[in-house]
């Protein structure tokens, strides 16, 4: 038996990607073809960006809320959601929610620290940049960490919010990326989070100048592990 994993969708891309590293790497310690059960429940995206334009962190919540409510109504046994963004109202979700969560961050600062990471370098959205999801979490850790430039914050979100969450990947753009990448290692970075799920489409360990950390992945192997060990 193995528990039944609830994904909180927020953005289609990183939702799939969080939910096919799930059913694709369940065969590891499954066995062929097999996984945990998953069950996943995603609002209109529109719904959530205007709560996070309006800086309305108890909407964000009652999304997710709304989400974790259908969820734990169709059985499942505890949740995740791979978008970093919208964890900027974790406190407020974890409150008030039917069933127990992982944390993004939480499990991407353990790898962290298991893999002797000391600075990270923190790229997403302007909204997590600009937020304590990820550097409460180092903190609490010990690690230090850094974020890009406001020039190159701006770029970033841009990229994520015009061009991946849409399906749309443009080489000038992952080369922007890269770039900003090798300035969070010039700024004595020694790893960076992808912490918008969808920057795992256009940076990896294969191209990028700095050991990355995966947060979709990451989430995913972690929802694994937890649904695996019952």
């Amino acid at each position: 038996m193995t528990a039944h994993i609830g994904i909180v969708g927020c953005s289609a891309a990183g939702a799939a990607l969080c939910y096919r590293t799930i059913c694709e790497e369940g065969a590891a310690s499954m066995g062929p073809h097999a996984h945990p059960e998953v069950s996943m429940h995603t609002p209109s995206l529109a719904l959530y960006v205007d709560c996070l334009e309006r800086d309305d962190r108890q909407g964000v919540a009652d999304l997710m809320l709304a989400s974790a409510h259908k969820l734990a109504g169709a059985g499942v046994d505890f949740l995740i959601c791979p978008d970093n963004t919208i964890h900027l109202a974790f406190d407020l979700v974890q409150a008030a929610s039917p069933l127990p969560w992982l944390h993004i961050a939480e499990e991407v600062a353990a790898i962290a620290v298991q893999r002797g990471y000391r600075r990270v370098g923190i790229t997403g959205t302007d909204w997590l940049m600009g937020s304590e999801v990820y550097p409460a979490v180092l903190r609490n850790k010990g690690l230090d960490f850094a974020l890009p430039n406001a020039e190159d914050r701006a770029r970033l979100n841009s990229i994520i919010m015009d061009e991946l969450v849409c399906g749309i990947i443009k080489p000038e753009s992952v080369r922007e990326f890269l770039a900003i990448i090798d300035r969070l290692k010039d700024d004595g970075c020694d790893a960076v989070i992808l912490g918008c799920t969808e920057l795992p489409l256009i940076a990896s360990d294969d191209n990028s100048s700095l050991p990355t950390l995966d947060s979709t992945r990451l989430l995913a192997r972690a929802a694994l592990r937890r649904a695996t060990a019952v």
